[in-house]
């Protein structure tokens, strides 16, 4: 008798390699786990028991994000095991612009052809950005779809839900004049801009593998894919004890576009540039090509990854919890009558 053919693997969909991914993401999984997760991996759905007693009145908070072009990079390094922290980063930072307490997350890992080592890699990296941000991975999905992807090639994306009371959520409608911007520093470009990144490594002809001396003996890859800083924590201890007016994750848009998100009509915001350290990664960028500094504040974080107002007397309360959990924290600007808009003053170091 002829042996049977396994035809779905010959349409190009491996249903053991979706097998023994699962398998080899166990572990990565269970260190995400909090106490009111339900049920197990593997499930048709993630449950998690809802902490009512903490809340009076809750409020559910939900983000998703993915990667973007950044993606590109870890292909190209080879390097997977970080890129799912980015995944997570860009979704729970962002809910905890409303104050909310990320509680769990959930990936989409999609690709041609599953390769379950690559998988786990990513899948780690994602589980480990869930431990930075305490939410727990109940989660997600893997899907082989042959011929919508590069061979080597995946993308990967992720949903958060958050939970803050409703006495407590931040939506900046209570800044007012006066208020001062404090600066959480960022790791680098994080996971914004990256299309305008590859476009002046290509027409620099630049590879990865450059050490240029702006770097500081990092590669150009090493600088690139450093990941997205994840404030959770930090950010946490300071809504515990302190009143704070409004929150901003500086993604796409940049410190230009992402304040005035959380600015009511008739205010905007004056930041002074000097008061800050670029990291050398964007050091090095300016030297690739003549950008004007609208631009580049429109595109990258420019060393700032996550912004906090609060009104001038809690400005030494903030910082010292800040720098007390390990941030590199700053007074960059302030909020003052005008248009709703962001004016940056001052050369950058």
């Amino acid at each position: 008798m002829a042996e049977e053919k396994d035809l779905y693997k010959w349409a190009g969909v491996d249903i053991d390699a979706g097998n023994e991914t699962v398998e080899r993401i166990r572990p990565h999984v269970a260190r995400t786990l909090r106490k009111e997760v339900l049920g197990s991996l593997g499930g048709f759905g993630g449950g998690f028991l809802f902490p009512a007693g903490k809340y009076k009145e809750p409020v559910l908070v939900s983000g998703t994000d993915g990667v973007g072009t950044k993606l590109k990079l870890a292909f190209d390094l080879g390097k997977h095991d970080t890129i799912g922290i980015d995944a997570v980063a860009m979704c729970v930072n962002d809910i905890l612009a409303m104050g909310a307490e990320p509680l769990f997350f959930l990936d989409y890992f999609a690709t041609g052809k599953l390769e379950p080592g690559v998988a786990e890699e990513v899948i780690k990296g994602i589980a480990e950005g869930c431990v930075q941000a305490g939410a727990a991975l109940i989660g997600g999905e893997t899907a082989e779809m042959p011929g919508m992807y590069a061979d080597g090639e995946y993308d990967i994306a992720g949903f958060s839900v958050g939970a803050v009371d409703r006495a407590k959520l931040i939506d900046g409608s209570k800044v007012q004049a006066g208020d001062v911007v404090i600066g959480l520093s960022s790791s680098g470009v994080h996971s914004n801009g990256f299309s305008l990144v590859r476009k002046l490594l290509e027409v620099n002809r630049i590879p990865l593998s450059d050490k240029p001396t702006l770097l500081n003996g990092q590669t150009v890859g090493e600088a690139l894919l450093a990941p997205t800083r994840i404030y959770v924590k930090s950010v946490q201890r300071v809504l515990e004890s302190l009143a704070v007016r409004a929150m901003a994750h500086i993604t796409g848009g940049g410190l230009l576009e992402n304040i005035p998100r959380v600015i009511p009509e008739g205010l905007e915001v004056e930041l002074d540039a000097g008061r800050w350290e670029e990291p050398p990664v964007f050091k090095w960028l300016r030297t690739l090509y003549e950008v004007d500094d609208r631009t580049l504040y429109r595109t990258w974080n420019m060393g700032i990854g996550y912004v906090v107002i609060v009104a001038q007397e809690n400005v030494s309360g903030v910082m010292d919890v800040l720098r007390e959990a390990g941030e590199s924290a700053m007074v960059i600007g302030s909020v003052k009558e005008g248009d709703r808009g962001v004016i940056i003053q001052g050369a950058a170091r």
